[in-house]
C-alpha cells in the first residue's frame, strides 16, 4: 500500500524547460511547488535539438532571471521564399528598434539555465505518474518509484510532460511528414539570418547556431527514411538543391526525424488539474512557434494562480479564467502555423501563384509584414 509521501499547493509534472520555467515563475511566492520528472534530473544533458526563442520568450526568461544570451545566436534577419516560384520577403529587426526577432539555442543549454536557477527546488525524479483523483480539495498523485509507490496531495496538478497522448480529449491531425534534423556548417557564414524555403514537400528551415544552422527539413516519411540513410555529401547536395545558388554546406552533422503532427487538447483544465505547453498543443515546426507559445502558457499559469487563485491554486473560478485568457493566443498560433504548411505543402499551380502574390505582398506592405512579424515575436497577443 502506498503511504503518503507529502502535501504541496502545485505539483509539475513534467521537468522540462516549460515546467522548469512554471516552477521558476511560481518561486518565492505563497504556493510550495514540486517537479515531478520521469527521467534522471539531467537527462535532457544529451539531447540534441535546438529551440527558436522569439524576443518575446527573451523577455519571459529575462524576467524570470533565466536568460543566458552568451549561449543564444540572435536571428537579426528572416529571408522566406518559394522553390520554384517568383515572390519573397526579408523581416529585418531594425525595423522594430529590437537587436533581434528571436534567437536559436540548443534546448540543452536553455534547460540547464533553468535547472540551475532552480537548484534549490524540490524535484522528484525517476518518478511515473500511475494515476490522479482528484477530489474536491485537491487531486491525489500515486507515483511509481523503483517499485515502490508513493502518493502525493497536491491542490493543483499541472501537465508539462510533453506531446498529448491520443486519448479522447486530443484532436490530431497528420500533417504526413517528418522532420529530419541537423546541424551543418555554411561555407560563407550565416550573418545571423534565418531561411525559410517553402518545397513542394514541405518546409525547409535554416536557423544560425553558433558557426552553424540548425537545419529543420519536412518531407513525406518515405523520402525522410531514405534522407537519413544518405552519407554526408550526399545529404549536403540535397540540402543544396533546395536553395539553389543562394546557400552553400561544407559539413553537415548527425540526422533525426520525427513525425509531424498537430495535437490539440479541447479542454485545458479539469477540476484541480492543468495542461500546459506541449502537453496541451503541439505544432508543426514551420515558424517556430511550439515553445514560444508553450513558455507563454507557463508565464499565464504563473501570473493567474499568484493574482486570481485566493490561496488556493486549484481555485475553479482561477483555471476558467487562465484557460479563457489563452483562448486567442493558442487558436491564433495553431491557426499560423497550420495555415502556412497546408498553403505551402503542395506544388499546385494556382497556390504556388498566390504564394508568390502573398511573398511579394508581404514585402511591398509594411503593415501586412509587421503583423507576420509580431505574431511571430509575441504570439496572438501583443507583448510589450
Amino acid at each position: 500500500m502506498a503511504d503518503t509521501l507529502d502535501s504541496v499547493d502545485v505539483a509539475i509534472v513534467g521537468a522540462g524547460p516549460v515546467g522548469m520555467a512554471l516552477a521558476l515563475a511560481l518561486a518565492g511566492g505563497p504556493y510550495s511547488v514540486l517537479l515531478i520528472d520521469t527521467r534522471q534530473r539531467g537527462a535532457w544533458a544529451a539531447d540534441p535539438r535546438a529551440l527558436a526563442l522569439s524576443h518575446g520568450t527573451r523577455q519571459i526568461l529575462e524576467r524570470l532571471g533565466a536568460w543566458n544570451g552568451r549561449l543564444a545566436t540572435p536571428i537579426e534577419t528572416i529571408h522566406v521564399s518559394q522553390r520554384g516560384g517568383f515572390g519573397r520577403t526579408l523581416i529585418d529587426s531594425a525595423d522594430y528598434g529590437i537587436p533581434a526577432l528571436g534567437y536559436v539555442m540548443r534546448y540543452r543549454d536553455l534547460a540547464a539555465t533553468l535547472d540551475q536557477s532552480l537548484a534549490t527546488s524540490r524535484q522528484l525524479s525517476n518518478c511515473t505518474v500511475v494515476k490522479i483523483l482528484a477530489n474536491r480539495d485537491a487531486a491525489d498523485i500515486t507515483l511509481g518509484d523503483d517499485g515502490e509507490k508513493r502518493r502525493i496531495a497536491a491542490r493543483l496538478v499541472v501537465h508539462a510532460e510533453g506531446t498529448p497522448g491520443n486519448d479522447a480529449g486530443v484532436r490530431v491531425y497528420d500533417y504526413r511528414q517528418h522532420a529530419v534534423v541537423a546541424e551543418v556548417r555554411p561555407l560563407a557564414g550565416h550573418g545571423h539570418r534565418a531561411w525559410e524555403r517553402f518545397t513542394p514537400d514541405g518546409p525547409v528551415a535554416l536557423l544560425p547556431l553558433a558557426k552553424d544552422y540548425s537545419v529543420v527539413f519536412t518531407m513525406p516519411p518515405e523520402k525522410a527514411g531514405q534522407f537519413i540513410e544518405l552519407d554526408e555529401q550526399a545529404f549536403l547536395a540535397a540540402l543544396r538543391i533546395q536553395f539553389g545558388s543562394r546557400m552553400d554546406f561544407v559539413a553537415s552533422g548527425p540526422r533525426a526525424s520525427f513525425p509531424l503532427a498537430l495535437r490539440v487538447r479541447q479542454q485545458l483544465t479539469v477540476p484541480r488539474q492543468v495542461w500546459i505547453g506541449n502537453a496541451a498543443q503541439s505544432l508543426h515546426p514551420v515558424s517556430g512557434q511550439g515553445f514560444n507559445l508553450g513558455l507563454r502558457d507557463a508565464w499565464e499559469l504563473a501570473e493567474t494562480l499568484l493574482t486570481r487563485a485566493s490561496g488556493d491554486a486549484g481555485d475553479a473560478s482561477a483555471l476558467t479564467f487562465y484557460a479563457q485568457g489563452r483562448r486567442g493566443d493558442r487558436r491564433g498560433s495553431m491557426a499560423f502555423t497550420d495555415g502556412i504548411v497546408r498553403l505551402f505543402s503542395n506544388d499546385l499551380g494556382p497556390l504556388r501563384v498566390a504564394r508568390g502574390l502573398g511573398l511579394l505582398s508581404l514585402d511591398l506592405l509594411p503593415p501586412l509584414r509587421h503583423f507576420v512579424a509580431r505574431r511571430m515575436m509575441w504570439g496572438a497577443r501583443a507583448w510589450p
